[in-house]
């Protein structure tokens, strides 16, 4: 059983199927993925940290001792229940992830305690590794893929995490702060707690784009925000500046395909209201643009037609895909399309 839609992943750390003994929780974003796993952990066993009902492995566990790994899934709980057994794979090496495979194999078949539970968490996995199709095709076990967080799920993390502190923002802030988070999560939700105690948790308050200038402290052409903003205006040298600090910030190239998709949708956005009658300052507006770089959206947005822009999604969509296989070069996916965008751009006169 594969998870990969949001409500059914949801559904499923909510309350565990019945059937299911066995869940492999996989991905890039390794703090998505200790999360989600922690939250099943939860709802499996009473108490995830009582070391008498709870196995915490790692791939040094069973490459210094191959049998226990199918030894700890074979005990049983010493208060009776339910036994959970937690297998960590940090690492890339083929060896741990085969024997997880075989003793995930051996636990399907019936062959070790049945009561025992068998999450296992990992990084990014080949679809053709040994871990993976043990994991995919048998019933039993629930398989969640973890991908990097979508801009709504950014922006919905930090709603609920200011709303619990009587926190907000306005919806200029709000992209402004989002725009600028870290896509690896355990790192976003450090800089969401980091803006709480900027705010003053239980303040009641609603921060603006001023409020957050002076928390973030950095300029925003080091966003990558700005890097796109630069390759749709057609300065390709100032583009792949900011997407050189971008990267020296830790950004990926799916971000980077991200933030070009965002910033192409406001435009696609305030292009069609001006196709509708509305002026292009006024559209830029309704698009909620930062009043310092207006300016320089409405004159993209005098440039961009709704043909042209519509033409680039399919190339966005292609790269946000190629980013998405395994084993592809992110960083030059990226930027080989933020040097088209810029180079369409110059096209169009900017």
């Amino acid at each position: 059983m594969i998870l990969s839609k949001r409500p059914d992943v949801d559904r499923f750390l909510a309350k565990p199927d019945a059937g299911v003994r066995a869940c492999l929780i996989y991905g890039k974003d390794r703090s998505g993925v200790r999360e989600r796993a922690n939250l099943l952990a939860s709802k499996v066993v009473e108490r995830p940290d009582d070391p008498f009902d709870v196995a915490l492995l790692t791939e040094a566990d069973i490459e210094s001792d191959p049998a226990r790994l199918e030894e700890e899934l074979a005990a049983l709980s010493m208060m009776g229940g339910k036994r959970l057994v937690r297998l960590r794979l940090t690492t890339d090496r083929d060896a741990p992830e085969k024997r997880a495979a075989e003793a995930l194999t051996a636990h399907l078949d019936g062959r070790l305690n049945p009561d025992a539970f068998f999450l296992i968490e990992a990084g990014a996995l080949e679809k053709s590794g040994a871990l993976r199709k043990a994991a995919e095709g048998p019933a039993g076990v629930a398989t969640i893929p973890v991908y990097e967080d979508e801009t709504g799920d950014v922006t919905r993390l930090v709603r609920e995490a200011l709303a619990a502190e009587r926190l907000g923002l306005t919806a200029e802030a709000m992209d402004m702060f989002v725009a600028r988070l870290p896509k690896e999560r355990g790192v976003a939700r450090q800089e969401i707690e980091r803006l709480i105690l900027y705010l003053g948790p239980g303040a009641g308050i609603t921060a603006g784009p001023k409020e957050l200038e002076d928390h973030l402290g950095v300029e925003p052409e080091a966003s990558l925000s700005q890097a796109a903003e630069d390759a749709f205006g057609g300065r390709a040298r100032q583009a792949q500046a900011g997407l050189r600090r971008a990267r020296a910030e830790g950004e990926s190239g799916p971000a980077v395909v991200r933030a070009l998709s965002f910033y192409l949708g406001r435009l696609h956005r305030s292009a069609a209201a001006v196709a509708a009658g509305a002026q292009p300052a006024e559209a830029a507006k309704a698009a909620r643009i930062f009043w310092k770089q207006e300016r320089e959206f409405v004159r993209q947005l005098r440039a961009w037609t709704l043909v042209e822009l519509d033409a680039l999604r399919v190339a966005l969509l292609d790269a946000d895909r190629q980013c998405k296989t395994a084993g592809a070069p992110d960083d030059l996916i990226a930027e080989r399309l933020l040097l088209s965008i810029s180079l369409r751009a110059r096209g169009l006169g900017l």
